[in-house]
């Protein structure tokens, strides 16, 4: 068995490392029109979710444990607004010694479940379930490590 241990990036060299993800959760359409709306009644999910989508990529080496602490220099989350969807992106960029994917991952994880918080009082049924509420498709669309 392999032993947990984070790995030793300590003879790397420092470049440019970028990624960016996305991701996007199902909701009703009448949320969707909530949202739309500035109606929520938690307040601006746009906002509120983007602002969660920033510290969680800041906070992603406190959550993950073999993760290492990287010193940001830009991180950029963005909501899009579908028929019955939000769509989350977010972009990190460092120049450091290993990847900025999991901090792109983490910023669109806790953004959607941001979003989710917010309206989950519009999306539950009769019985307290979310049967059209889903996250999906988080993915990390690119990922760039250059020297210049």
């Amino acid at each position: 068995m392999a032993e947990t241990k984070m790995v030793d990036i300590s003879q790397k060299k420092e470049v440019r490392r970028e990624a960016i993800a996305k991701g996007r959760i199902r909701l009703r359409r009448s949320t969707i029109e909530l949202i739309r709306n500035n109606q929520v009644e938690k307040g601006d999910v746009v906002n509120v979710s983007k602002t969660a989508g920033i510290l969680a990529v800041k906070r992603t080496a406190d959550l993950i444990p073999m993760c290492h602490p990287i010193p940001l220099e830009h991180v950029d989350v963005e909501l899009n607004i579908g028929d019955d969807f939000v769509e989350v992106t977010c972009e990190v960029l460092a120049h450091y010694k290993t990847g900025v994917e999991m901090e792109a991952l983490t910023g669109v994880s806790v953004a959607l479940l941001t979003v989710w918080d917010m309206v989950k009082k519009y999306e539950k049924d009769s019985e307290g379930q979310y049967p059209e509420t889903k996250i999906e498709d988080i993915e990390v669309v690119k990922k760039v490590k250059s020297s210049s």
